[in-house]
């Protein structure tokens, strides 16, 4: 896998656009799959988890051409209902397929998804919507079989308000025969963004952003032109990078409404930020402990994004004083950790509680990015770090992020993809 080098210890400064959102792009590529005709859609990432989903789409016998961060996605002839075991390794989001194919094809066959290994994932809150919607479900030998004669609207609770449940559940039930209900649905951005492009090509959704989604099923898709949402995982990874190395900077295309608890942590923490329409701007001399409440928890939207946790731990490591983080999304989440130890970090974890106490600098040694967003965290640090990083695996990095060393470097950040390209 590719490895980024990064020379630490210069502030960032200048202007960055940010991406398109992963976190849409994958589930609304999997919507495609229902249009009857071709879907535009724009504002999407180059990222490898994007050229993933194109590979399943193929798989599926659907047609796709990317050019200039727009994706065009013929599906008339998406007939296909079984995604190879190769592609579905690569990506946990995979599973977001199965909702869709279904609605096509009426079957679907995929194994299990892979992906980052920050923790158990369970897709039990998929399978027991699915079967209430009328699907038969056979589990053997790794593989899910999927089956159904109609899918059927229903009444279902989540016992978390799971994304990718969610959002499986709004695939399968856009096309089905009456009435689906959400309760305790997941609220986050990226579900509204598919609510959207779901009612852009014809669909009955609502309530997306709340704790109840209704969806109405329809005969038919047509297809639609889209712009997805800015990516608000990486506008916070970007802010904690510039505010790691004591910079300042101007970022566009931002919602800011989705990033008001990162923001406002950052205030906390010193920073100066300023909102505008669709961009927002930090300054940073001095670096705070953050103690809301003697501690940072990650939660489900709106509260502070379990993805957002590792840059921020990044940026507190450097901080006066001690910031506590409990992790309540994923148990191993921590994993990267004990890669910021070896830059000098001064970090205690017991279980899914980590304790940061701020030193006054970091060192640039070698280090190994074991998931996508600990990768991003291991990033934040060499940048504010003094001498040289290595950050091996640096494949995970270009799982979510587009170009993240021509970004960096236009922040002035000194930066360099090795061996790079797409995995």
């Amino acid at each position: 896998m590719s490895k980024l080098v990064i020379n630490g210890g210069y502030p960032l400064c200048g202007v960055v656009r940010i991406q398109g959102a992963k976190n849409s792009v994958l589930p609304i590529m999997a919507a495609a799959l229902l249009a009857e005709d071709e879907c535009v859609i724009e504002n999407v990432p180059d990222i490898s988890d994007l050229h993933s989903a194109i590979e399943i789409l193929s798989a599926l016998g659907a047609q796709t051409t990317l050019y200039e961060n727009k994706i065009v996605i013929d599906s008339r002839y998406a007939k296909g209902f079984e995604i190879p075991d190769t592609l579905m390794r690569k990506m946990r989001s995979s599973i977001m397929f199965l909702g869709a194919i279904l609605s096509v094809s009426k079957r679907a066959k995929v194994s299990f998804p892979g992906g980052c290994e920050i923790g158990n994932r369970p897709i039990d809150l998929h399978i027991s919507a699915l079967k209430k919607m009328n699907v038969t479900i056979h589990d053997t030998f790794g593989y899910i079989d999927c089956e159904t004669k109609g899918l059927l609207g229903a009444n279902i609770t989540l016992s978390f308000p799971s994304v990718g449940a969610t959002e499986n559940i709004m695939l399968a039930a856009v096309k089905a025969d009456g009435v689906t209900v959400i309760n305790n649905a997941a609220k986050e951005p990226e579900i509204t963004d598919l609510q959207d492009f779901l009612n852009v090509m014809g669909g009955r959704v609502s309530g997306a952003g709340t704790s109840v989604i209704t969806i109405s099923g329809v005969k038919r898709l047509h297809g639609a032109r889209y712009k997805i949402i800015p990516d608000r995982i990486v506008a916070s990874t970007y802010l904690c990078a510039v505010a790691a190395t004591r910079g300042n900077a101007l970022f566009k295309n931002v919602d800011t409404q989705h990033l008001s608890v990162v923001l406002s942590l950052l205030r906390d923490a010193g920073c100066k930020i300023d909102e505008y329409h669709d961009s927002v701007s930090i300054e940073c001399d001095k670096i705070n402990h953050v103690d809301t409440v003697n501690l940072i928890r990650t939660m489900p939207y709106p509260g502070f994004p379990t993805d957002a946790g590792p840059p921020f731990v990044s940026l507190m490591a450097l901080a006066t004083g001690s910031t506590v983080f409990v992790e309540t999304i994923f148990e191993n989440r921590f994993k990267y950790i004990g890669e910021l130890l070896r830059m000098g970090a001064n970090i205690k974890v017991e279980g899914r509680v980590a304790v940061v106490e701020g030193v006054n600098r970091l060192y640039g040694t070698s280090v190994e990015a074991y998931d996508l967003r600990g990768g991003a965290a291991l990033c934040v640090a060499g940048l504010a770090a003094e001498g040289e990083t290595e950050i091996l695996n640096a494949g995970y990095i270009e799982r979510g992020y587009e170009h993240i060393d021509r970004d960096l470097q236009e922040l002035g950040g000194k930066i360099e993809l090795i061996d790079g390209g797409l995995q």
